[in-house]
């Protein structure tokens, strides 16, 4: 299984994000939609002025190994706008997805880090990871993902939404 957190603060964001996790669960090579977070109406981190972010996560089966996966998640990205090249670091998004856990795989090399080398030290990405997962163990820091969310030193706020 893999978890993938999805963020997006540019335009339609409630349409945007529904159409990721269709785009995502319906993918060819995706085995099927396992859990999927509430969203969550999340401040931006950095200090570029920009919307606040939806943000939630999901829980897929799938055929693809974890580069692949990333790369499929990039074109993804690609197809509902993004150009990586042209935007700012935490910078506004049309849509954001991360690899955030590959099972319990670690994986680390130029391209690829797995599990997402900055998840434990966001709450935008713990709060949705918790409902989903969170008794997920982190292969490298050795905590659930609760314990994580219990210990991190972030301030932004998270808000629930309905929708």
């Amino acid at each position: 299984m893999a978890w993938i957190a999805i963020g997006t603060n540019q335009g339609n964001s409630k349409a945007l994000y529904k159409r990721a996790v269709a785009n995502i669960a319906n993918h060819p090579r995706m085995l099927g939609l396992v859990a999927c977070s509430s969203v969550y109406r999340t401040e931006p981190v950095g200090m570029v002025p920009q919307p606040w972010f939806l943000n939630g996560v999901v829980v897929v089966k799938t055929k693809y190994g974890p580069k692949s996966l990333l790369k499929t998640l990039h074109t993804i990205e690609r197809a509902f706008g993004r150009n990586r090249r042209q935007e700012k670091r935490w910078g506004p998004r049309k849509l954001d997805l991360d690899l955030l856990f590959y099972g319990q795989r670690v994986v680390s090399t130029k391209s690829i880090k797995i599990p997402h080398p900055y998840l434990h030290l966001r709450r935008f990405v713990l709060t949705p990871l918790a409902e989903v997962s969170p008794q997920l163990i982190h292969p490298i820091i050795g905590k659930t993902v609760d314990m994580l969310l219990q210990d991190v030193d972030d301030a932004a706020r998270v808000e629930h939404l309905l929708f």
